[in-house]
């Protein structure tokens, strides 16, 4: 058998391949031809320095992880308050969404409105009143979609106070009609409230993961 045959035999050897012969053979064969030992000293020390080569530098990036953290981790007394805080949120607005149903179940069932209005303007009455009333419900029980819902509940706000607040000025409505409004303003607010909370968490979140280069 011819030399290159061995030393393929011990390079298989070197890299745990299955031999190409029976090990005695080939330590036979090493021990008795010099050029096929040297060889496979000059393989071996080849494969020893490139497996014990060292790692390339790598930056230290100990600062920089640790200043992106944020001033305080969530937990302990913080997270507890704004959990508590969150929580009394959704349960206010779970009730201001009820009150505001109760408010809108007599316009729907039977056609009365506030101010003698006819049948079918109080069922819009209502219809506007029970939508509200399910957005702050929504809001209360999935709190992402507070910011969703913000823009059209703000904008019928604003638009209703303004003219409820024209309507009083020229006699056009009584003073209990208008302060039934104050329950939609006390839910948008909530629904702002929220909204912003939830606004304030996603912004610590994304710096907290923001890692400078």
């Amino acid at each position: 058998m011819q030399c290159p045959a061995f030393r393929e035999a011990a390079s298989a050897r070197f890299d745990g391949e299955p031999p190409t012969m029976p090990a005695a053979e080939l330590d036979a064969h090493l021990a008795a031809c010099r050029a096929c030992a040297a060889w496979v000293a000059d393989a071996t020390a080849v494969t020893r320095r490139a497996r014990l080569a060292p790692a390339p530098p790598v930056p230290d990036l100990t600062a920089a992880v640790l200043g992106a953290l944020p001033p305080r981790l969530p937990g302990g007394a913080a997270a507890a308050r704004a959990r508590l805080a969150t929580s009394v949120l959704r349960l206010a607005l779970l009730a201001v969404g009820a009150a505001q149903a109760l408010l809108a179940w007599p316009a729907l069932v039977d056609g009365t409105a506030a101010m003698s209005a006819p049948v079918h303007m109080a069922h819009e009455t209502g219809a506007w009143n029970l939508a509200a009333a399910a957005a702050f419900v929504a809001v209360a029980v999935s709190p992402r979609l507070a910011a969703g819902a913000l823009p059209f509940l703000g904008t019928f706000v604003v638009l209703l106070t303004l003219l409820t607040a024209r309507d009083l000025a020229a006699g056009h409505v009584p003073a209990d009609r208008a302060v039934a409004h104050l329950l939609l303003l006390v839910g948008v607010a909530l629904v702002g409230a929220t909204a912003w909370r939830g606004r304030r968490r996603t912004s610590r979140v994304v710096s907290a993961e923001r890692v400078p280069a």
